[in-house]
């Protein structure tokens, strides 16, 4: 007969306990410990930024002590307010999950804004107006950090850009970009123009 020795039954226990607690796929810790669920990334917060209801005036990206060519904390892009930031993303991702970041001057983002309107999809995409912001500049260097694409107009499709004009048109020319659109949630009731090889 085997004598099992109470303490490193114990040790074990603790350590089984310790991991199952904070890295369970069931994500425990989060609905105890009332955290996020999930890493959220800094773009969500730029998109919460834009999409939310608080009026540009009362919430710019602006100061002297913000860099935006390093990261910024999400609580920056929240005006002060306590966000669950899981929930923030999810909420994001199923009412906007198509933005677009244009230019309202600019041939390249008319384009794409008419491509995507062929498609007649709801939710329809949120289109920002970077040039009419008063935090503009600092947008685009948020956007050319966090996504690589330092044009406009840059597309992104449930917090991934999915490029600009020309990476759109190649998209809709290979017929997947109504599968993208599918995807993230969305409905498009058009195909969009007739491709033209």
């Amino acid at each position: 007969m085997y004598r099992v020795r109470k303490g490193p039954v114990i040790a074990v226990a603790l350590v089984v306990g310790f991991l199952f607690f904070y890295f369970s796929p069931w994500d425990v810790s989060s609905s105890v410990m009332g955290t996020q669920s999930r890493k959220v990334e800094e773009i969500y917060g730029l998109l919460h930024l834009v999409t939310s209801d608080v009026p540009e005036t009362e919430h710019v990206l602006s100061g002297p002590q913000l860099d935006p060519t390093q990261k910024l904390d999400l609580q920056v892009y929240a005006a002060g307010s306590e966000l669950n930031w899981t929930k923030q993303a999810n909420h994001i991702d199923k009412a906007h999950p198509i933005v677009v970041f244009s230019k309202s001057y600019c041939p390249y983002s008319k384009r794409a804004k008419a491509l995507l309107k062929s498609y007649d999809i709801t939710p329809p995409p949120k289109i920002i107006e970077v040039d009419l912001r008063d935090d503009g500049n600092v947008i685009k260097q948020l956007l050319t950090r966090m996504t690589g694409h330092s044009t406009f107009p840059n597309i992104i499709v449930q917090g991934k850009t999915i490029g600009g004009s020309d990476n759109l048109m190649a998209l809709h020319a290979s017929k997947e970009l109504r599968t993208i659109i599918e995807n993230a949630g969305a409905k498009p009731r058009g195909d969009g123009p007739e491709v033209v090889l």
